[in-house]
């Protein structure tokens, strides 16, 4: 017999959580002064790398197992950049990103300090190269929008006979809104532009 009690314990002051999450990142968008002008430092991935070859991200990377969000951020930033962890400053969280493939992107503004931007010397194992991009530019220059249609692929096994009306059951089609950031010779898009957009809209009140 179902103890109401124990259910209550179990339940009760449980932090919520999504469902069904695979796997949790956590990146740092670093805000360096150069010049007095306040930029974002990028990534450019190695072309060695298996996932997202050549691409454009922040520093960050997978959570491991008994790691806080934070804490990690901070430390795949220290790896892939090649920085003391004294020279991060975290000024807060932003919203987290859940993805189409069940995969949370937990986001953490810092600032770089006591650095100069040319004597980072990335981790060239992870990263190609990096670049900035002064906040000025995005807030002057809104992303491109374009969206890709999600349509359900139900394998040949699913049991139809299960569900009311079967092979005939309305699927919900979903879009996925896709952002792009053209910057000199640069393509900022995907997660990584979506991730700015949001700061950006935050620090302008949107």
């Amino acid at each position: 017999m179902i103890d109401i009690k124990n259910i209550i314990n179990r339940v009760k002051g449980r932090e919520p959580r999504p469902l069904d999450i695979k796997k949790e990142y956590a990146v740092v968008l670093p805000l360096i002064n150069i010049e007095g002008n306040w930029q974002l430092i990028y990534e450019v991935r190695s072309n060695s790398l298996k996932r997202q070859p050549g691409e454009i991200s922040f520093p960050g990377g997978k959570v491991e197992e008994g790691e806080g969000y934070k804490e990690a951020a901070v430390r795949e930033t220290m790896e892939e950049l090649n920085i003391d962890k004294e020279k991060i400053n975290i000024i807060g969280e932003l919203d987290y990103l859940v993805t189409r493939d069940n995969t949370i992107i937990y986001s953490f503004l810092a600032t770089i300090e006591n650095i100069d931007v040319n004597s980072i010397s990335p981790n060239l194992d992870e990263v190609d190269h990096i670049f900035t991009v002064p906040v000025d530019f995005f807030i002057e220059n809104p992303p491109k929008l374009y969206y890709v249609d999600l349509d359900p692929v139900i394998s040949d096994d699913f049991p139809y006979n299960l569900i009311p009306n079967g092979k005939n059951y309305k699927w919900r089609i979903g879009k996925h809104s896709v952002y792009f950031y053209k910057y000199k010779d640069y393509i900022i898009w995907g997660y990584t532009a979506r991730i700015t957009k949001h700061f950006i809209d935050i620090i302008k009140g949107s």
